[in-house]
């Protein structure tokens, strides 16, 4: 995978939402991989926010690759009607402006004659899963086949995994696709083998998420909303005894990707970035977590099981980036570096 990109024989590490190239900059912190949100479909959706149409895939990637970093996009149309809302997938008007749009994404990445990464609609397929008949996607309708890319595929949520690839394949054989799990009511092989009918071992990689919040959000007394929602502990166990912990996350990933199937290397996304503590919570933008602490110190764990890339980024407005860590990232980064990187396998 990384020679497909062009990068080091090691695992990559990237930066995403809410780190920006000037603060990488300031900073000097030269990251390999660099993501960002495609978001919307419809009035205000992402091939409006440039002109022409899509123009912010053009401009974002390049100005990544004049940093020497290889951009990424993280297609995240499903959420357009709310965040569980699978109406709109069986919706020909909704769907055809989807289409549209996933076409426009893989033309505008098709044209920079250069590698990207994809990560395809994170969360959708767990809602998929916990709402389809019998958990099956194949049972679920939805519209596709009137997509002149992906006439042969069938009108379902499986096929719309289908047609993602499918579609990317023809339009963009540069770009390289993964699909991301959610690991929120079933095994990770009961979600593997879930996860085949969608198209997901025909992708280029796994995308594995850890927790997209730091830790300290979500043990605060009254915590944001984007906090609200799990039970705790939230704070992992860095020596891997209490749960949860970093081992566990580690065979979760493991076992999902075996009962995919293929092999496929694995890029773990959406990373939060806080500092370690050992007094419960924080403050805005500065909330506990480690992280970036131990995923930076003990990166060989995770080459060891696969992992090529490691992106980190606040999945929330009030989780901490580079520019509120106290240099952590930078830190942390460089002396990964300065060590020559953990061996790929």
């Amino acid at each position: 995978m990384v020679a497909k990109l062009g990068k080091p024989s090691r695992v990559l590490l990237g930066l995403g939402a809410g780190n920006s190239l000037a603060q990488m900059q300031s900073q000097s912190i030269r990251p390999d991989i660099v993501d960002n949100y495609l978001v919307g479909v419809g009035a205000g959706a992402w091939p409006t926010w440039n002109s022409p149409d899509g123009a912010y895939i053009t401009y974002t990637a390049q100005a990544i690759q004049a940093y020497g970093a290889t951009p990424m996009f993280t297609l995240y149309q499903m959420a357009q009607n709310g965040g569980g809302n699978l109406n709109g997938i069986n919706n020909a008007t909704f769907m055809n402006s989807y289409w549209a749009q996933v076409r426009l994404m893989y033309q505008r990445i098709a044209a920079l004659s250069a590698p990207a990464l994809i990560n395809l609609e994170p969360d959708f397929w767990g809602f998929v899963w916990a709402q389809a008949p019998n958990h099956d996607a194949t049972q679920m309708p939805a519209v596709v086949s009137n997509q002149p890319e992906c006439s042969n595929l069938p009108d379902t949520a499986a096929g719309i995994g289908q047609c993602l690839v499918q579609m990317g394949r023809q339009i963009a054989p540069k770009a390289l696709l993964g699909f991301p799990p959610s690991f929120w009511s079933a095994s990770p092989t009961v979600l593997g083998v879930a996860m085949q009918a969608v198209g997901a071992q025909h992708a280029d990689f796994v995308v594995a998420q850890t927790t997209d919040r730091d830790a300290g959000c979500r043990e605060v007394a009254s915590p944001p909303a984007e906090c609200v929602g799990q039970t705790g502990p939230f704070y992992w166990d860095e020596n891997n005894i209490a749960t949860p912990n970093f081992h566990q996350s580690q065979s979760q990933i493991s076992d999902y990707r075996a009962a995919l199937g293929n092999e496929l290397p694995i890029l773990w996304w959406q990373t939060p970035m806080g500092v370690p503590s050992t007094t419960l919570g924080g403050t805005n933008n500065h909330f506990r977590d480690n992280h970036v602490d131990y995923m930076l110190n003990n990166t060989q764990e995770y080459g060891d099981i696969h992992t090529f890339a490691i992106v980190f980024s606040a999945g929330g407005t009030y989780s901490a980036t580079i520019s509120t860590d106290g240099g952590q990232f930078a830190r942390l980064s460089s002396q990964y570096l300065a060590r020559g990187g953990a061996a790929l396998k």
